[in-house]
């Protein structure tokens, strides 16, 4: 019990650092012009060429996509409209808002948002993957001034996290190629396992904080990483050549690590990146800080390194050439999260920290009933469970509409609290 507890905590931990990321992501892309226009510039094409490319295929061919845009109906649905942008635009401000007012990455929901929205999972996994290396590229000027960037330490991460973000992205294209429910059901089910514990443990932590007498606001906590737990000792007193040497600046001389256990860390987190479609910031965090021994600012620092790379490579060489990802989504998206990062970042100064944690807990709970409840239909389509489409149809639809009342009520509410404090907000930013 106490392992699930920790792990919990260190998964949350994770959260919280890719959330600081995209946060300054969101500022360096958002405060400088010339990236401003260059995002207008990327949208234009996506927007009015795939609306006008896409709706003279539908013409044409009956709103079937021809086979060498991909086959088994991948690109569900089957082409571009303003609707389709629109959504995509209320997605991204979703986890825009749920990353910059909870403080905890959103990249989550978007995922599940897609595949209820009824794209396939292997579209949404790398559809999301691809946003989030075009938001990377688009704020990469921020490694300028992070000084705790281990480059050996990264260098040899990244081995691992390519070899296991190339399994990753083989595994969901060889499940898709059997059976597109198959893939699809196996996204499902991997979300639903991680959403879950990780929903349960944030209630359970939410709780205990309303019991406290002064709870602590969710974006705080100590500095972890400069004392060392029992298992990285093991690791570290394991000298397994070559070392990788890292954090001199917290212990005369450095600590060292086995490349091993770095490229083996790296294959676990591009494993997530190639499959869920996620930056890994998740995973990264709690292995390097509390399996490898690592500092927590070089953990972040490595961890925003790595993100530029895993993804990138992943949404490029697993998805994007093989016609597996939705551009015009992946724009809407990058263009509502940054949006929304700002807004809910703004409503952290007027909420307080315990209502913050409440939320965390209801969004990440809503992804999981969302995912687990489009899981029977998805094993009664082959045949595993006997359940009937009629049954596994409303099973989905509670799941959906649970998923989007929850999020879409967050999002008024967080939306409502900014106008509502606007003035407050103001005087604020005037002083500062």
């Amino acid at each position: 019990m106490n392992f699930f507890k920790q792990w919990g905590h260190f998964m949350v931990m994770g959260a919280r650092a890719h959330a600081k990321w995209e946060l300054n992501v969101s500022n360096t892309i958002l405060r400088d012009r010339k990236r401003l226009v260059i995002l207008g510039l990327l949208m234009l094409p996506v927007i009015l060429g795939g609306v006008c490319f896409a709706e003279h295929i539908a013409e044409e061919v009956g709103g079937v996509l021809p086979d060498l845009l991909g086959g088994h109906k991948a690109y569900s649905p089957a082409f571009y409209n303003t609707g389709i942008f629109i959504v995509s635009i209320l997605i991204g401000l979703g986890a825009g808002l749920i990353t910059g007012c909870i403080g905890a990455g959103g990249g989550f929901i978007i995922a599940p948002a897609l595949m209820s929205a009824g794209i396939k999972g292997i579209l949404a996994v790398g559809t999301d993957l691809f946003h989030i290396f075009a938001k990377a590229i688009m704020g990469s000027v921020i490694h300028r001034k992070l000084g705790n960037v281990s480059v050996p330490l990264a260098v040899v991460f990244l081995i691992g996290a390519i070899i296991g973000a190339t399994v990753g992205g083989l595994v969901n294209r060889v499940l898709y190629e059997i059976n597109p429910v198959l893939s699809d059901a196996f996204i499902t089910t991997i979300y639903s396992l991680m959403l879950g514990f990780l929903g349960i443990y944030a209630l359970t932590d939410f709780l205990k904080a309303r019991k406290a007498t002064e709870p602590k606001d969710f974006h705080g906590g100590k500095s972890e990483g400069a004392e060392m737990g029992g298992l990285p000792k093991r690791l570290q007193s394991m000298k397994l050549p070559p070392m990788v040497k890292f954090d001199y600046d917290i212990t005369p001389g450095g600590r060292s690590i086995s490349w091993l256990f770095l490229v083996l860390s790296g294959a676990l987190v591009g494993m997530a990146a190639g499959i869920m479609g996620v930056g890994g910031g998740f995973l990264t965090f709690p292995i390097f800080v509390y399996m490898l021994g690592v500092s927590s600012m070089t953990t972040v620092g490595t961890d925003i390194f790595q993100i530029v790379f895993t993804a990138g490579y992943a949404s490029i060489s697993q998805y994007a050439i093989f016609g597996f990802i939705f551009y015009t989504l992946a724009m809407g998206m990058l263009l509502g999260s940054l949006l929304g990062i700002q807004i809910g970042a703004m409503v952290t100064k007027v909420v307080e920290g315990i209502t913050i944690r409440g939320f965390y807990a209801m969004a990440v709970l809503a992804g999981f009933v969302n995912r687990i409840f489009a899981l029977p239909a998805k094993l009664g389509a082959m045949d595993v469970i006997p359940i009937s489409k009629q049954l596994g149809s409303i099973l989905e639809t509670i799941g959906v509409w649970a998923f989007f009342i929850v999020i879409g009520g967050f999002g008024v509410w967080v939306i409502g609290t900014f106008l509502k404090n606007i003035r407050v907000l103001k005087g604020e930013g005037a002083r500062a």
